[in-house]
């Protein structure tokens, strides 16, 4: 039986964080091009992304490229042509949400279904999986079991989320971006309403509460590996296009060892790259950006899943303030603070609030302001100072295992490296005999110039030496010989590279249902013939290509507000919960109606002031 190859899956803004990723253990990244990508601040060129697949794959890892927006008929014939240069630069595969893709001619990659294109159906992600996906992005909102569920469902590769910030609204049904200032999530560009300030209110009128309503907490399923792995999960995804390289580095070897963790003790489970990461700091996701953590509904609604306070990064408990002295104050803290950190704590009113540190002394904090600070106030730092030069310093490396033979034949010296996966160089160099001028032996001399790989991708494992015997190698001939082995045995790798080639098949299975709302982002008349061809009978255009939608759902979330905030039928038995409710920005008023049944809240446009 053939081991199980388990992915973890690092986000990467340009060229370099994605070669960060694979030197901190991803064994995938996923990165955007230039147009058409879901986080239209984080595109890439095709050089670059050629570059990237170069790199990535010299250790069997894979480039994804994010192709995943909806497109308009008079962008089809780019993004088809964008495709095929991607293709050609070397991605593994493509991830995508718009099924007019399917109705182009396409080069023989892989298909990936972006949890854009609404993977929470076990009906829809079975059509997606005998349309020709190797792979689905799962919705961030399943629960295990019906996880396991579609696993069972679908024989195509699974991926789930495991790390960073939520979108509150199911990815794809999402449009208050656009409704309130056209600016589409569908299309790379929203504008995050949902982190900003709403007030709650009822019919009758009066606030009910005010705050950051429909702002998550940031993922983490660090404790819930073993069971997705169990589940049937094969690429784990850590969200983040938009982040710096220290959240890339540390969150990347975070997971890296807590998988790493899981696979040591299953056999039959095998990383999907190759070689073997060398850390030399402790990763700590709460040392990164974070609004606090959640596992969101992976095991059922058990616990508030929003961040009311704040937005911002609210980071890692670190102190406690025990007195104000004029402009600075005390603390009790659980491990040193330094000049320049960001701390974080919530005033009287429970709102998050900021300062920076400008000088320590001792247990004495002297802030570039107080602002409010008090006496017993908990601080968490978001910006860790010497974390980050901790990061900026590491030589953390990825290392290829090689095995490496030297042998003297008459006036010939020969090296062969034989990496982890099977790949052999040999290289020779003429050799003038002499008799050895050294007290240490001639295997001692060798073998100690022959481990001086530091500065390439490998990391010697077994040497073997023969014909030496009281023969001088001039230590420039065995340098010389160790970095020609060395890089053609790098080339080697990106050459034989096998990159995973599914020349698509057009299909026409029928899809469950005959009728498509706006919901199913059909923006182009490829969209709309490839639905046709699979047996629906109405289709209704996106929202983004509607000018009159009238009163409709522009967010479906599993955030309920009603639970948020105490007043939920089902876990508070509050009398409350049949008041109409809004939520309003002082400017737009959105109408709340909840799906008690589904467990699932829809926010309506309602009116503008």
């Amino acid at each position: 039986m053939n081991p199980r190859n388990i992915e973890l899956l690092a986000p990467a803004k340009n060229a370099d964080a994605g070669k960060a990723a694979i030197n901190y253990g991803a064994d995938a990244v996923y990165i955007g091009p230039e147009k058409f990508s879901a986080r239209a601040a984080a595109g890439n060129s095709v050089s670059d992304i050629e570059k990237l697949a170069s790199y990535a794959h010299m250790y069997n890892s894979r480039v994804y490229a994010a192709l995943n927006t909806i497109l308009f008929d008079n962008e089809l014939e780019e993004a088809r042509k964008l495709i095929h240069d991607l293709y050609s630069a070397g991605i593994d595969a493509l991830i995508i949400q718009d099924m007019g893709i399917l109705e182009m001619d396409l080069p023989p990659v892989s298909l990936h279904a972006s949890t854009q294109a609404g993977n929470y159906s076990p009906e829809r992600i079975k059509f997606l999986a005998s349309a020709g996906f190797k792979r689905i992005v799962l919705a961030r909102e399943l629960s295990i079991e019906q996880v396991c569920t579609i696993r069972k469902s679908v024989t195509c590769e699974l991926e789930f989320f495991i790390h960073g910030a939520l979108c509150v609204s199911f990815s794809g049904s999402c449009y208050m971006s656009a409704s309130a200032g056209g600016r589409s999530a569908n299309r790379g560009e929203c504008a995050q309403p949902c982190r900003k300030e709403w007030d709650l209110s009822a019919e009758s009128g009066g606030v009910i509460s005010h705050g950051h309503l429909l702002s998550t907490k940031d993922l983490n399923h660090t404790e819930n590996i073993p069971e997705l792995i169990n589940a049937g999960i094969d690429s784990f995804k850590i969200e983040g296009r938009l982040k710096d390289i220290h959240y890339v580095k540390n969150i990347t070897a975070h997971y890296r060892q807590t998988i790493d963790r899981v696979l040591e003790e299953k056999q039959e489970l095998v990383r999907s790259s190759s070689g073997r990461v060398y850390f030399d700091f402790n990763p700590d996701p709460e040392r990164t950006f974070n609004r606090g953590y959640t596992e969101y509904f992976l095991h059922g609604r058990t616990g508030s899943v929003s961040s009311f306070r704040s937005p911002k990064s609210t980071g890692k408990k670190t102190a406690a303030v025990t007195g104000i002295n004029g402009k600075s104050f005390s603390v009790k803290a659980d491990e040193p603070l330094h000049n320049g950190d960001g701390l974080t704590f919530t005033d009287s009113e429970g709102k998050l609030k900021g300062i920076r540190v400008n000088r320590v002394e001792g247990n004495k904090i002297f802030p570039l302001e107080m602002n409010s600070i008090y006496t017993g106030a908990v601080l968490y730092r978001n910006h860790d100072v010497m974390f980050e030069k901790t990061l900026d310093a590491s030589r953390t490396e990825r290392k290829i295992a090689v095995d490496m033979e030297l042998t003297v034949k008459g006036h010939i010296v020969s090296l062969t490296l034989t990496d982890d996966d099977g790949l052999t160089i040999s290289m020779d160099s003429p050799l003038t005999g002499e008799q050895s001028r050294s007290s240490t032996s001639a295997e001692e001399g060798i073998m100690r110039h022959l481990k001086k790989l530091g500065a390439t991708m490998f990391i010697s494992r077994n040497i073997k030496i023969e014909g030496v015997e009281n023969i001088y190698i001039q230590p420039s001939i065995l340098n010389d010989l160790r970095r020609r082995s060395t890089a053609a045995l790098e080339q080697k790798r990106i050459n034989e590279f096998s990159r995973t080639q599914i020349p698509f098949k057009k299909t026409s299975h029928h899809y469950p249902v005959d009728e498509l709302d706006f919901t199913y982002n059909v923006s182009n008349s490829l969209a709309r013939n490839f639905y046709e061809r699979h047996g629906v009978k109405t289709i209704h255009p996106a929202f983004e290509c509607s000018e009159e939608n009238g009163n409709v759902p522009v967010m479906k979330t599993k955030l309920c507000i009603r639970y948020e905030t105490g007043c939920c039928p089902k876990y508070h038995e509050d009398d409350r919960s049949n008041n109409l409710l809004f939520i309003s920005d002082g400017r737009d008023r959105y109408m709340l109606v909840f799906n008690c049944p589904d467990c699932v809240m829809y926010v309506y446009t309602a009116d503008k002031k």
